[in-house]
């Protein structure tokens, strides 16, 4: 209890204390950098279906992807998301990406 008792000094409340806790008893991160780790993780999935289409869109266009390719790849990774969202056609994620 008393690793947990310091823990709360460094980090305030919140709804991952528990998350923050086990990262810091499993690796080698600090309770102010787990919290940031999980900030970022939850930041990540918190992204919007549009934003994430469009910021994929342009990281594997600039990795020299076709757009035949690219939505291919942000299909298959959209349905193995954490939330999957309902499936996408290829006209509907080129639609979020171009209007």
């Amino acid at each position: 209890m008393g690793a947990r008792r310091a823990l709360s000094a460094l980090v305030p409340a919140g709804p991952y204390d528990d998350l923050i806790a086990h990262l810091v008893r499993s690796t080698p991160l600090n309770a102010g950098e787990a919290a940031r780790v999980v900030a970022e993780v939850v930041g990540y999935f918190a992204e919007e279906l549009p934003e994430f289409v469009r910021r994929r869109h342009a990281e594997l266009k600039n990795r020299g992807l076709t757009n035949d390719q690219i939505f291919a790849v942000v299909a298959a990774e959209l349905a193995v998301r954490r939330v999957a969202p309902p499936q996408q056609s290829a006209r509907q994620l080129r639609r979020m990406v171009y209007g």
